[in-house]
């Protein structure tokens, strides 16, 4: 059973997979059970519907996106974060 579950948002999905290789080989480091995957920011609605998403993280290309994110987001325990450049 997975702990905490994040999804990575950019413009495409594709930019933040070498991010994701990084976090998860930290988690599993640290013995931390967790799904990270990376989403375009045209796709992420859809995972927000699907799944139980605890973290949701924006890259800097998104970063216009955090209060559009943070209006869905208003009545969810999902927390939300700004990736820095």
């Amino acid at each position: 059973m997975v702990d905490i579950t994040i999804m990575l948002v950019c413009t495409s999905g594709m930019s933040t997979s070498l991010l994701d290789s990084k976090m998860k080989k930290a988690a599993e480091d640290k013995g931390i059970d967790v799904e990270i995957f990376a989403a375009s920011a045209s796709d992420a609605d859809n995972n927000l519907a699907d799944k139980n998403i605890d973290v949701l993280m924006l890259d800097p290309q998104v970063k216009y996106m955090e209060k559009e994110f943070a209006g869905k987001l208003a009545d969810s325990p999902t927390n939300l974060a700004v990736i820095n450049m």
